[in-house]
């Protein structure tokens, strides 16, 4: 990656969780941090996710889920990425997520969770310690 071209950050909200206040909180701080960021807004499915993931271009793919339904959606994010070729995208997660399930969410693939209370700094410093500059 050049050092002109910012990292691209998608996040979204899928499943029928309405509260986007910390999505929209972390996609703004993350535009101020520097990276570039599409916000794709309330009730995506994961196959529109991806979608758009795939069309923007982006390099990580942050899923903000609040409605328990963690686990699935984040598991039907991550196959239907693989699916369109798409599988080396970073997944991050944030939300109101155990450590339990936390855990196997690590498990199937996504590189960080991120609980309420996480600063952006600590998220943004987390995505470009992976991505190469």
């Amino acid at each position: 990656m050049n050092q002109e071209r910012k990292i691209r950050v998608l996040v979204a909200k899928p499943g029928l969780d309405g509260h986007d206040r910390g999505a929209k909180v972390v996609a703004y701080g993350l535009r101020d941090a520097g990276f570039e960021v599409v916000y794709t807004g309330l009730r995506q499915t994961p196959e529109m996710i991806v979608n758009a993931a795939v069309q923007e271009d982006v390099d990580v793919v942050g899923l903000s889920i609040l409605s328990g339904a963690h686990l699935s959606l984040t598991q039907r994010v991550i196959q239907s990425l693989k699916a369109k070729g798409a599988g080396d995208k970073m997944v991050l997660v944030g939300g109101i997520i155990s450590p339990a399930d936390a855990d196997k969410l690590r498990k199937m693939g996504v590189a960080e969770v991120f609980i309420p209370g996480a600063s952006i700094k600590n998220i943004a410093d987390f995505i470009r310690s992976k991505l190469p500059a």
